[in-house]
């Protein structure tokens, strides 16, 4: 993991920071097979080959732009309303009841609490599964405001999304902490101007070394900061 230094030694990732702002798909939430499956059941459904460089195509875009994605290059005959409110209807209870939190990011958000260092959610996912997933996983409280990309203008890795997150916080870019999970998410964070912390996830494991040299910290998980702090 990196560090900055500071008198010589190793000092805490959230000292100097008023507010920490999370992505929340393979970062917080340990989600991004949902939509995996989802994805091949989607292009299953409507007869349609999965396209391998889809990933790479789609990472960054928020929720509407994924669907308009979607419109704009697969023969379908739903709207992008409509595919989004598909994605919604698939997605939900695996929000609800499957999708767990990443390890030690409950005592992570307690421990911001504790500190009165802010928090908020910058995603590219739908605002009902964000709510959907904060309740069930019961760290509602915890957040202090959410962005989604739909809310913005534009999506990742435009600095849109992590700016209105810190304008709600009320806290400067140069005093927020972002934790990400893939390039795009990072290069957001560092576009805003803030610290940035990539965090380990599988379904990002081949771009792991492109995440170190972008970020400022990497963590496997959030265990790591608990011991730390």
């Amino acid at each position: 993991m990196k560090f900055c230094m500071k008198n010589n030694g190793l000092f805490s990732i959230v000292n100097d920071i008023d507010a920490v702002i999370f992505d929340l798909d393979g970062t917080l939430a340990d989600s991004m097979w949902v939509w995996s499956e989802i994805d091949q059941d989607f292009f299953r459904e409507h007869e349609i080959d999965f396209p391998e460089s889809l990933n790479r195509e789609i990472e960054g875009l928020g929720f509407t732009e994924t669907a308009q994605f979607f419109v704009d290059h697969f023969p379908l005959k739903e709207s992008v309303e409509e595919i989004k409110q598909l994605w919604n209807d698939m997605a939900l209870e695996k929000y609800r009841t499957k999708v767990p939190l990443k390890p030690g990011a409950a005592d992570f958000l307690a421990e911001l609490r504790r500190r009165k260092i802010k928090t908020g959610i910058a995603t590219s996912n739908s605002q009902l599964l964000v709510d959907t997933f904060l309740t069930s996983r019961g760290i509602a409280s915890r957040i202090d405001a959410v962005t989604t990309v739909c809310d913005v203008s534009r999506g990742k890795p435009a600095p849109d999304v992590y700016l209105v997150t810190a304008e709600k916080l009320n806290a400067a870019p140069e005093r927020c902490l972002v934790f990400e999970d893939i390039p795009m998410g990072i290069r957001a964070g560092k576009n805003a101007g803030m610290r940035v912390c990539a965090v380990e996830d599988d379904y990002s494991a081949g771009q792991r070394e492109e995440k170190r040299k972008l970020a400022d910290y990497y963590i496997e998980d959030f265990r790591e900061l608990i011991a730390r702090m």
